[in-house]
């Protein structure tokens, strides 16, 4: 295997970790909500905090550690996730776990951004995307594997065994990287100016924007999967694990044709995709509650899904190709701020009606980041024929 690919697959297997450290919270939350006596929409806070931290400190994290020897910001970054599952298996006092939840929240969108970057460097400039797709799909690959499987025991056990299994991985992780990522493997470092000029540019702020709502309209319901599932549907924990685990195999297809889509057109590929925020809200409310309506509904929902952080990347990454690192942690910042905002109005509309109104949410952030798209295509569209014009005039 050529050493691209190789620490390609590193930083998939860190993503891994990073992922079920992340959203491997959403399959146990009821136990945890009964567990500490509190609401679903407050046990949500585990996965809002999270992401808010993330999405406040991200760009900054980031922009700090950008002239740093990746290998060495790669393995402190999984040893705090490392260490907070470890605490967070031993059930400390709700405001304790919320504490530990948080801290390797603070380097995540580093970590991303490192991992992506160390990836792409080694390859060849028509790799990119094939690259940071493997990078990203670890997260696919956690949906598939460790996060279901976590669920699983939890249901079998208790839910504190969904800690000890994410502990394992970054453990793992941990080890991997110390064995094959290269030492002093320190990119130059920017200047802090020269990266944060991208946030002048519209066609870059609106791909920012899309992602933003993209996130936010599809966790407005997926942060409440089990709570969703065993409310509307009527299953119990063992089945959310196996339809968490249907959830994530749909996704890793999804998430290998999104990267093969990309190659050929970002722009069609994210708005192609995004069409499963409008699609997946109606198929919620209206299907019937059968099992195999659920497993069919499910199937579908995981296939929209999975690729919505690799779309938002190289969305994003197109309209800054120059400021790699930096639009990765924004894209990273914003999708988790888009992790908040839906995880937050969820919570808030379950707490004010019922959990089965949850979708319309997703819906309406689906709309607005179909018209970002709309307004980016519109705006370089008129770039495009201005400089044609320009061309032709020069020309005459």
């Amino acid at each position: 295997m050529k050493l691209n690919k190789k620490i390609a697959y590193v930083g998939c297997l860190g993503m891994i970790g990073i992922i079920t450290t992340e959203f491997g919270i959403i399959g146990i939350l009821p136990q945890i909500a009964v567990y500490y006596g509190i609401t679903i929409d407050k046990a949500a806070y585990l996965l809002s905090a999270f992401a808010l931290v993330i999405a406040l400190t991200g760009p900054f994290m980031t922009l700090l550690f950008s002239g740093f020897d990746r290998k060495k910001i790669m393995l402190a970054t999984i040893f705090i996730f490392f260490f907070s599952t470890i605490v967070s298996a031993f059930s400390p006092p709700f405001w304790l776990l919320m504490i530990v939840r948080m801290l390797p929240a603070f380097l995540q969108p580093v970590y991303i951004a490192t991992a992506i970057a160390a990836a792409v460097s080694s390859g060849e400039k028509s790799q990119e995307n094939q690259l940071m797709g493997i990078v990203l799909g670890g997260i696919a690959l956690a949906m598939v594997t460790t996060v279901p499987f976590a669920t699983y025991l939890a249901s079998v056990f208790t839910w504190q065994i969904s800690f000890f299994v994410q502990a394992i991985v970054s453990a793992l992780a941990l080890v991997t990287i110390f064995r094959i990522m290269p030492d002093g493997d320190i990119p130059e470092k920017k200047s802090y100016g020269s990266q944060v000029k991208i946030l002048k540019d519209k066609s870059f702020v609106l791909s920012t924007a899309m992602n933003f709502f993209m996130i936010a309209s599809w966790f407005s319901t997926y942060s409440y999967f089990a709570d969703y599932l065993i409310k509307t549907r009527k299953v119990d924990m063992a089945i959310i694990s196996y339809l968490l685990l249907l959830f994530g195999v749909v996704g890793v297809f999804s998430n290998w044709l999104s990267g093969k889509m990309l190659t050929r057109s970002i722009t069609k590929t994210v708005a192609f995709f995004l069409c499963g925020t409008v699609i997946i809200p109606v198929i919620l409310i209206y299907s019937g509650d059968s099992l195999w309506i659920t497993v069919i509904v499910v199937s579908i929902w995981g296939f929209f899904y999975a690729p919505c952080f690799l779309n938002a990347s190289a969305y994003m990454i197109s309209a800054a190709p120059k400021s790699l690192e930096f639009a990765n942690s924004l894209a990273t910042s914003f999708g988790n701020l888009g992790v908040f905002l839906g995880t937050a109005v969820g919570g808030w509309i379950i707490s004010q009606s019922t959990i089965s109104n949850v979708p319309w949410a997703g819906m309406g952030f689906g709309i607005l980041s179909l018209l970002m798209v709309a307004c980016r295509s519109i705006l370089e569209k008129k770039k495009k024929n201005k400089t044609l014009i320009s061309i032709m005039l020069s020309n005459k």
